[in-house]
């Protein structure tokens, strides 16, 4: 079969690599064409992703043909939607690029065509805003859900094994979606319908900000009585609690998703949740702020929203840093994703050489822990060799 993948982004390019890998030909379309231009060189413009390298210099250009022009996918059978959504100043969903996607669609649709949506979206976008663009084609087609669930930097992994759940807005729809996944996902879930499937994939990211909240509270009651909350937190791990790692919540998923909740229910747990993930970055900078005076050298390690992941926009490092500037400190900064130039640049702070000349260190995230160590400046050492 022929499937078309808009949106050849973090998540689209892996799923269009995976199918492909499964045998299917993949019609990619992405506006980018410098982009396009890359993989039909076989060339990742997402290195950092594991296994994606050799699948692209693998398929690119020939089972994966990426285009900014839809057309080259009109003789799809299939077209799955991967474009982001993101919020406005009023924390409402932007649905610019959505429909853009599903615009171009209708220009190709034929009749029998499967479409299945996996952006993250506001339970009923699928049968609400999609299906009434869709219907406007007069075409009869198959209109279905099925939430991307990946972790960026092992979606091939995810994609493959981790489990695929898929709603249609009817059960003909539903079976022919979830027939497609099950070429190439292990553990394909089919769920009552669309607005199900939708709701997963929210409630999933509610789920993980209300319990990093709640660590978040944990956090800050233990340093408040002396307390060791990592220590604490182990302890206290068991079959029925298993508590979540307290810190700042970045990314473009689960800061998004309750307020898709927040804007149309009565959801106070959720709207509290998010507002004491948001107070985090003014929490540590007046931890640092306590240890080092004003003016004094503060370094934030680990500038991406996380470990591994290449990505500047939707890193909370730049609030903490707005934070830091905001009390009077002179901000130094490291991320072995980012260069020198790239730390001047992007982040506006001086890039850190040397943790011993510090006055206070706040690991933003784990880029400096495990396999990334050697690539990084060697905190640890350096800080207890000063005994510091």
């Amino acid at each position: 079969m022929k499937a078309c993948v808009l949106g050849l982004g973090r998540a689209g390019l892996p799923l269009a690599a995976v199918m492909a890998d499964a045998g299917v030909d993949i019609a990619g379309f992405d506006i980018d064409a410098e982009r396009c231009r890359q993989i039909n060189a076989g060339k990742n413009p997402i290195p950092e992703e594991r296994g994606l390298t050799e699948l692209i210099f693998r398929y690119g250009g020939k089972r994966i043909a990426a285009s900014p022009d839809i057309m080259d996918a009109k003789d799809a059978t299939a077209y799955i939607v991967v474009v982001p959504l993101f919020l406005n100043r009023n924390n409402r969903p932007d649905f610019k690029a959505i429909k853009t996607a599903f615009q171009e669609i209708s220009g190709v649709l034929k009749d029998q065509d499967l479409v299945v949506l996996e952006t993250t979206v506001p339970p009923g976008t699928t049968d609400g805003l999609i299906k009434r663009m869709l219907d406007k084609t007069g075409k009869k087609y198959h209109l279905a859900y099925s939430p991307e669930r990946i972790m960026t930097g092992v979606s091939i992994s995810r994609f493959r094994d981790f489990p695929k759940v898929v709603g249609g807005i009817t059960e003909e729809a539903t079976e022919k979606a979830a027939r497609l996944y099950r070429m190439f996902s292990k553990n394909v879930i089919e769920v009552s319908d669309a607005r199900c499937a939708e709701m997963v994939k929210v409630s999933e990211g509610v789920y993980r900000d209300v319990n990093i909240s709640l660590a978040n509270e944990l956090y800050r009651v233990c340093e408040d009585i002396g307390v060791d909350f990592w220590r604490m937190r182990d302890a206290a791990k068991h079959e029925f609690c298993d508590i979540h790692e307290p810190g700042m919540v970045g990314g473009h998923c689960i800061p998004v998703y309750p307020w898709f909740l927040i804007n149309e229910h009565d959801v106070p747990i959720i709207r509290l949740a998010r507002g004491v993930n948001e107070d985090m970055t003014a929490y540590y900078a007046e931890k640092a702020c306590e240890i080092a005076e004003k003016g004094g050298k503060v370094g934030v390690i680990g500038l991406s929203y996380r470990s591994g992941v290449r990505e500047s926009r939707f890193t909370k490092a730049h609030q903490l840093i707005k934070e830091l500037k905001k009390r009077g400190m002179k901000v130094f900064g490291h991320d072995p994703l980012f260069t020198d130039d790239e730390v001047r640049k992007i982040f506006k702070i001086i890039p850190l050489k040397d943790p011993t000349i510090m006055d206070a260190i706040i690991l933003a995230n784990r880029t400096c822990i495990g396999v990334e160590a050697e690539k990084t400046v060697d905190v640890k050492n350096s800080l207890m060799q000063t005994g510091k």
